[in-house]
């Protein structure tokens, strides 16, 4: 009855906090089909299942998505951000500086939780036929802001919103970013609870963290706990886009995609979208507690430059890069982030950066790959420079580059035009 979406991934382990470096070495993990619920054969496929719960008729292609432009609100919406002492944002506070229990917490932000159904209508063979996605998300301001998955709202044709105590709104998809899996919602409402937004940048392999989500789309409103298993694990997915993900042991599972993840202070510090699912030769699922949540400081700017702007704003150098093999390391080329290609009039090629430089450091930090790299550019602000050593027929030089604003379209129609262009995401990716 409920079955997953299928992505192929590849991982490696890129963990920060002077962690181990763990490889998930099973060929023969695998997820659910996506339209029937069916057995997958033995394969040596590894995937990755985006815990997003789909019912009723067939999904396919020719998908009508929402788009809008209602922005009006803006001016009135607000966003708590936990505060501890490390923390210095311009912005409300609200005071989390004393731990919670689970059940606190479940207490305090179950209310803020959302269950989120969509109806999809698809034309299979020529015959309109419509299924519902159920997933999860969380309020994100008073006056009905909402921050779930893309994936949980791709394609729908009508979105509704139930909270915790059975009320249910009509949503309406304000923009999104595919390759964060983020989208935005806004419901005509006021008063509503919440959530209070933490800094991930501050968690550690082993903090305790709970989910509240809908797992399978009927267990509405459950909590799941256990531990950051990892921090910036490297997914990529079937269609070539690579995202940062927190590793957890907690249980995610269908229907959860697009809650929140908290710690032990209350805060957000996750959106959970997608766990490890195998098969063996019974075809039941044979992996527990591998699952996956984006970090919340690597999509606050997102959704909020969405609600604000109308539109996807990201830092960027204007640079398409790809990393070094270990065969080519052999003829003495440096670890880095090779430059495949230059932006014509992009900050990188009005800085000097050439093709087939190879960035090995960035502000004085050791890069080694091109995912080093896209970090430490979405790290910094528009405007920001950064120093890059750049490795050039032999011999380093130093390349003094300003950080640009790359703007993307946060509607579907528009979306859909940008994607036509051509946009690297296969062997490489532009940052």
């Amino acid at each position: 009855m409920y079955e997953n979406f299928d992505h192929e991934l590849n991982t490696e382990s890129n963990e920060t906090n002077e962690n181990k470096e763990i490889i998930i070495e099973n060929p023969e993990i695998k997820t659910e089909p996506k339209p029937k619920k069916r057995k997958w054969p033995f394969n040596q496929t590894l995937t990755l299942a985006l815990c997003c719960s789909l019912v009723g008729g067939v999904v396919g292609a020719g998908t009508v998505a929402l788009g809008t432009n209602a922005f009006g609100s803006k001016n009135s919406s607000t966003i708590l951000e936990g505060k501890r002492e490390y923390t210095a944002l311009n912005t409300n506070y609200v005071n989390t500086g004393e731990k919670m229990t689970a059940s606190e917490i479940y207490a305090a932000n179950v209310n803020a939780t959302v269950g989120i159904t969509t109806s999809i209508n698809t034309n299979f063979f020529g015959y309109q036929t419509t299924s519902a996605a159920s997933g999860s998300g969380f309020i994100l301001t008073a006056d009905g802001y909402i921050v779930t998955n893309y994936h949980v709202v791709e394609g729908a044709s009508s979105i509704k919103v139930t909270t915790y105590d059975g009320t249910a709104y009509d949503a309406t998809l304000i923009g999104y970013d595919e390759s964060n899996d983020i989208a935005v919602l806004k419901v005509e409402a006021s008063n509503l609870m919440p959530a209070v937004l933490g800094d991930s940048d501050h968690l550690n392999v082993g903090d305790d963290v709970v989910a509240i989500g809908n797992p399978l789309g009927e267990l509405t409103f459950s909590l799941t706990s256990g531990a950051v298993s990892a921090l910036n694990r490297e997914v990529t997915m079937s269609n070539g886009i690579s995202m940062d993900l927190i590793q957890t042991d907690c249980a995610i599972n269908s229907g959860n995609s697009g809650g929140a993840l908290f710690n032990m202070y209350g805060e957000v510090i996750g959106i959970t979208n997608a766990k490890y699912s195998g098969s063996g030769s019974s075809g039941e699922a044979s992996i527990d507690n591998i699952g996956f949540a984006i970090p919340m400081n690597s999509v606050k700017d997102i959704i909020e430059s969405i609600i604000e702007k109308g539109y996807v704003s990201k830092p960027y150098i204007g640079v398409a890069v790809t990393d070094i093999s270990t065969e080519t390391q052999m003829y003495g080329l440096p670890q880095g982030a090779a430059v495949k290609s230059v932006t014509d009039g992009g900050p990188a090629q009005s800085a000097g950066l050439q093709e087939n430089d190879i960035i090995t450091a960035v502000n004085g930090t050791e890069i080694t790959s091109s995912s080093e790299l896209k970090r430490a550019v979405l790290a910094a602000a528009v405007g920001d420079k950064l120093t890059l050593s750049v490795y050039r027929q032999g011999e380093t030089i130093e390349i003094e580059v300003t950080v640009g604003e790359q703007k993307q379209s946060a509607i579907q129609e528009d979306q859909n035009e940008n994607n036509s262009t051509g946009y690297p995401w296969g062997n490489y990716s532009e940052h």
